[in-house]
C-alpha cells in the first residue's frame, strides 16, 4: 500500500495529506475506520507533527472526523452530507462551464477531446482509477479555462467526498456509455459557444449522478462503510 513507503522530508505534511486522501477515496482506509497519528507517523517514517497537520487538513474538507481524547477515525458515507456535496458541485461545475465557454480556445477544446478518449479507454479496459483520473482532467478544463481561483479551490477540496464513492461504485455510477456520451455533447456545446446549453448539460449530469447515488443508498449499499 502507498502508506507504506518513506516520505521524502521536504514535502512533508503536504505529501502526508495526499497519500491519506488518496487513500480514503481508493477505500484502502474505510469509513469509520480509526487512525491514529502515532501508528501513521511510524509507518510513513515521520515525527508527528506534520501527520497531525494532515488530518486536520482531511478534517477541514470532510474526510476524517475527530472527537479530542476519544477518537480520530475517516467520516463515514452520510446521505445529506452527500447530497449538499453534490449540489453545491453541481452549481460550482455550471458556473465554471458557463464563465469558460466564451474564452475556451481550442487547445481546450483538445483537451477535452483526449480526456474523453482517455476516459472511453480506461472504461473498456475496466480501469477505475484510469477511467477517474480522464474524467477529473475532462473537467478540470472549463474550471481551469473559467479562471476563478475561488471556485477552483473549493472544487478540489470537495471532490474526494464524491471520489470515494465514485471510486467504489464506478460501474454503476460513471461505468457505462451514457457518460462518454455526456461528455461528447459537452464538448459540442463548447465547441459551439453556447454557454447556457453547455451549464445546462452540466446541471443535469450532476442531478442523474446524484439519482444513483441516492439509489444506492436506499439499496443499503453502503451500510457497511455507514455502520463502520
Amino acid at each position: 500500500m502507498s502508506l507504506d513507503r518513506p516520505v521524502a522530508r521536504r514535502l512533508l505534511s503536504d505529501e502526508v495529506f495526499d497519500r491519506l486522501r488518496d487513500s480514503i477515496v481508493r477505500g484502502e482506509l474505510v469509513p469509520g475506520e480509526k487512525v491514529k497519528d502515532g501508528e501513521l507517523a511510524e509507518r510513513l517514517g515521520l515525527s508527528r507533527t506534520p501527520v497531525r497537520e494532515a488530518l486536520a487538513r482531511l478534517a477541514d474538507i470532510g474526510l476524517v472526523e475527530a472527537k479530542p481524547g476519544v477518537y480520530t477515525r475517516i467520516t463515514t458515507l452520510d446521505r445529506r452530507d452527500v447530497e449538499n456535496t453534490l449540489a453545491v458541485l453541481r452549481s460550482l461545475d455550471q458556473l465554471a462551464v458557463e464563465a469558460a465557454v466564451p474564452v475556451m480556445t481550442e487547445r481546450d477544446l483538445v483537451c477535452m477531446r483526449e480526456a474523453n478518449r482517455d476516459f472511453a479507454r480506461a472504461v473498456a479496459a475496466g480501469d477505475t482509477a484510469a477511467a477517474l483520473a480522464a474524467d477529473d482532467r475532462f473537467h478540470a478544463v472549463p474550471v481551469a479555462a473559467a479562471g476563478n481561483p475561488v471556485l477552483s479551490r473549493i472544487v478540489e477540496q470537495l471532490h474526494p467526498q464524491i471520489h470515494r464513492i465514485l471510486h467504489r461504485e464506478f460501474s454503476t455510477l460513471l461505468g457505462g456509455r451514457d457518460t462518454i456520451e455526456h461528455h461528447g455533447r459537452l464538448i459540442e456545446a463548447c465547441a459551439g459557444g453556447d454557454a447556457r446549453a453547455a451549464a445546462d448539460l452540466s446541471g443535469r449530469h450532476w442531478l442523474e449522478l446524484g439519482g444513483h447515488i441516492n439509489e444506492l443508498f436506499d439499496t443499503d449499499r453502503f451500510a457497511e462503510a455507514v455502520s463502520g
